[in-house]
């Protein structure tokens, strides 16, 4: 059965180029490859008509939601993509999600209705994401993508790496059937490593990031590119 309902702890950083070659050198050989080791990772994320999700999400609060459809690779309407609901309530996050035709999710979105299948999870999931869409009056509200890798620990599973690279992004043509050209986060390249976690970092993981001086970082993708475009007209 496909896993639906993730909880977790995440963090984030933001590496230079030069240092992600550096760490990768140091830590390869405790990694082996994810089942989904490479992949164009591309979303859609909803929010408010005056974007209050985001801004809520820059001033830290101790709850805070995203909503978005999520493709690997470039898909059509026939395609499974993938509708999430990513919640973090202090500092833990958990993310519940189901596959849906493409088709069919925007068949959802405009008439805002969905059919029971009887299925427990997937049905109660759908209702969450028919009451946030009712409540906030969700409209698309950025395209991101970029290309990531993703390794775990070869003694725990549950302890998970990944690297994503080539940050791009647009607010125009909100549609993951569009293809994943966009405009660079990025100027310099620079890698974000996510690592996703129950419990302590493994020992080795815990000395490379020491050695390499590898800090976390609060950063998310949907909510600094909101915050740029709302500076800087990005």
């Amino acid at each position: 059965m496909m896993q639906q309902v993730f909880r977790r702890e995440e963090v984030k950083y933001v590496i230079p180029l030069e240092k992600y070659g550096k760490l990768m050198e140091i830590i390869e050989p405790y990694l082996e490859k994810d089942q989904y080791f490479e992949a164009t990772n591309a979303s859609v994320y909803y929010d408010t008509p005056d974007r209050w999700l985001a801004v809520q999400s820059l001033e830290q609060p101790l709850y805070k939601e995203k909503i978005r459809v999520r493709s690997y690779n470039t898909p059509e309407l026939s395609d499974t993509v993938f509708v999430e609901i990513k919640k973090k309530y202090n500092g833990v996050g958990s993310k519940r999600r189901i596959p849906i035709k493409l088709s069919d999710f925007y068949e959802f979105t405009s008439t805002l209705k969905f059919e029971p299948t009887g299925d427990f999870e997937n049905d109660q999931i759908m209702g969450e994401l028919l009451y946030c869409f009712k409540r906030y009056k969700l409209e698309p509200a950025l395209y991101i993508a970029y290309d990531r890798t993703s390794y775990c620990d070869e003694e725990n599973p549950l302890f998970r790496v990944t690297f994503d690279s080539d940050v791009r992004l647009r607010t125009t043509d909100l549609k993951l059937e569009a293809g994943d050209a966009g405009e660079k986060y990025f100027k310099n390249g620079e890698i974000v490593m996510e690592v996703k976690a129950l419990g302590a970092y493994p020992l080795w993981f815990v000395r490379a990031l020491s050695r390499l001086q590898i800090y976390p970082a609060s950063f998310s993708k949907y909510n600094k590119a909101m915050k740029r475009l709302e500076e800087t007209g990005f």
